[in-house]
């Protein structure tokens, strides 16, 4: 699968579920004096999250480009050295503004990996953090995940 085919099936799962795909924002914020780049995903809903903004919808996925340019969890030494570390890239992202919470956002989750990827089931690992219970007893629980291939993890 291509990437272009990942990201349009992301796209349309999402959609089908009730969400707006909203188009990728600049990676030059235009009105966010704290950011220097695009660095993340959820950056365009940012004054959503801090209820600053309300937007005409609850549910919304975007593919949002992003450069990588150092900050909290600073990588960028990597770029290069590893398969997995860019210096632009997409961020695929699914966003619930106050409409669900974990236990659909792991239904959608393992779903998108599952019903829509194809990937097999008995090889997806899961992580949560390592004292969200919630979570892990919906990994656990209702998607049915084995215990044993639940990592949780913590801050560091």
């Amino acid at each position: 699968m291509t990437s272009a085919e990942i990201r349009d099936k992301f796209l349309k799962f999402f959609a089908s579920k009730g969400h707006q795909i909203v188009a990728s924002s600049s990676l030059v914020p235009h009105a966010d004096p704290t950011l220097l780049f695009t660095n993340a995903g959820m950056n365009q809903f940012k004054d959503v999250f801090l209820g600053f903004d309300k937007r005409p919808y609850l549910r919304a996925t975007t593919s949002q480009k992003c450069v990588r340019a150092g900050g909290k969890h600073n990588d960028l030494e990597n770029v290069g050295y590893t398969a997995r570390h860019h210096t632009f890239f997409e961020m695929l992202g699914n966003f619930s503004f106050g409409d669900y919470f974990k236990l659909d956002a792991i239904r959608y989750a393992w779903e998108l990996l599952v019903e829509v990827y194809h990937l097999p089931p008995e090889r997806l690992w899961v992580t949560v953090y390592a004292e969200d219970d919630e979570a892990y007893d919906i990994w656990t629980r209702e998607i049915g995940i084995p215990a044993e291939r639940v990592v949780r993890i913590g801050d560091n």
